[in-house]
């Protein structure tokens, strides 16, 4: 896998991926044309799961309508900002049975997600279940 990054001007990066997507990095405080790196990972955590979840409970052939995974991390205030906790929590659309969401959020995160996987080696990662229906 390859990625490189290119300085546009001012606070304002872009991304490249091998696949040749592009996404803009905003290191403004406001954060106006994209997600600042923290931002990014924290993202990309959240899809990593999102992936893994969906792909399971779609072979169990659990009826799930949809599916939002936030998270909310805790850094400090002096640099290096890196997290210190993260929290995800995972809102499940459709009538999947309890134990099936749970099993799935579970090996997720305990065997699947290489963003999870990775980033628990330096940070606390917890999380919790919701069901919209």
């Amino acid at each position: 896998m390859i990625a490189r990054v290119e300085w546009k001007q001012g606070r304002t990066f872009e991304g490249h991926s091998e696949s040749g997507r592009t996404i803009t990095i905003d290191t403004t405080p406001e954060h106006t044309s994209g997600p600042s790196p923290m931002e990014a990972v924290l993202i990309a955590l959240c899809a990593c799961t999102s992936v893994d979840v969906v792909g399971i409970l779609e072979k169990k052939r659990e009826p799930l309508t949809g599916l939002t995974v936030s998270a909310s991390a805790e850094q400090p205030a002096q640099p290096p900002r890196v997290f210190t906790r993260i929290h995800l929590t995972y809102r499940i659309h459709g009538k999947v049975a309890k134990k099936a969401a749970e099993d799935a959020v579970s090996l997720s995160k305990n065997k699947y997600c290489s963003v999870s996987l990775m980033l628990e080696k330096a940070v606390e990662i917890n999380y919790s279940i919701e069901y919209a229906e």
